[in-house]
């Protein structure tokens, strides 16, 4: 009896602290686990914030941009109008250029000044709650040769040169008589020359109607730099 009691005896003194270490292995586990569990759920709750935060500046920005869209439209009317196929506006005046040539005829000049008092006076008068920078593109086209004309391929590398030259009298011509947007500040003012290419071109027998103007407004919402 007294060796059976022993052994009983000095089993339990084996299976306590067994018992304890276990319990506290486990604790500690658990508590990594639940410091791990609560950091990343932390981590998770701060990107959905941002999250959050990024699709409400992109909704505010988007409204900004919707209204203006709608502003824009006022540019609509004797000197400009909009292609919603292509998102852009095309310069009514109907300018003719001489074959080759990138001259702008004295008979064009007026309405063409004009057409830029217009586009300044729309731009500058846009109010919106947040600042707002204007890339505005005039871009110049030329208008190909009749079909079967050898001139179209040998000059179809110089015609983009045309197009630009065009589009640069045109800015002179504004600068000329005091409507210089690089100085109004968030107008930025870019040139270009599409040659025989670009989109929404005219064709058959409307080909000699390229020989214009398109302009596009890109509004960018944003802090000024």
């Amino acid at each position: 009896m007294n060796n059976t009691t022993s052994n009983k005896r000095q089993s339990n003194d084996f299976f306590w602290p067994s018992y304890v270490d276990l319990m506290t292995s486990l604790f500690v586990v658990m508590l990594v686990l639940f410091v791990y569990s609560f950091k990343l759920f932390k981590d998770r709750e701060g990107e959905l914030k941002q999250a959050n935060g990024e699709l409400k500046a992109k909704a505010i920005e988007l409204e900004q941009i919707t209204k203006i869209r709608r502003s824009l439209q006022q540019l609509e009317g004797k000197y400009f109008k909009y292609d919603p196929a292509n998102e852009r506006h095309e310069l009514l005046v109907p300018v003719q250029f001489k074959a080759g040539r990138d001259e702008i005829q004295e008979a064009y000049k007026p309405a063409l000044l004009q057409a830029g008092r217009t586009l300044r006076k729309v731009l500058k008068s846009i109010k919106t709650d947040q600042p707002v920078r204007y890339l505005v593109i005039v871009e110049g086209m030329a208008a190909r040769y009749p079909q079967g004309d050898p001139r179209n391929a040998r000059e179809e590398q110089t015609t983009y040169q045309l197009s630009y030259r065009r589009a640069l009298n045109l800015l002179n011509l504004w600068k000329q008589n005091g409507l210089n947007f690089g100085q109004d500040r968030g107008i930025e003012l870019i040139i270009g020359g599409s040659g025989f290419y670009g989109t929404g071109r005219y064709s058959g027998r409307r080909e000699g109607d390229n020989k214009r103007f398109l302009i596009q407004v890109i509004p960018k919402v944003g802090r000024m730099q």
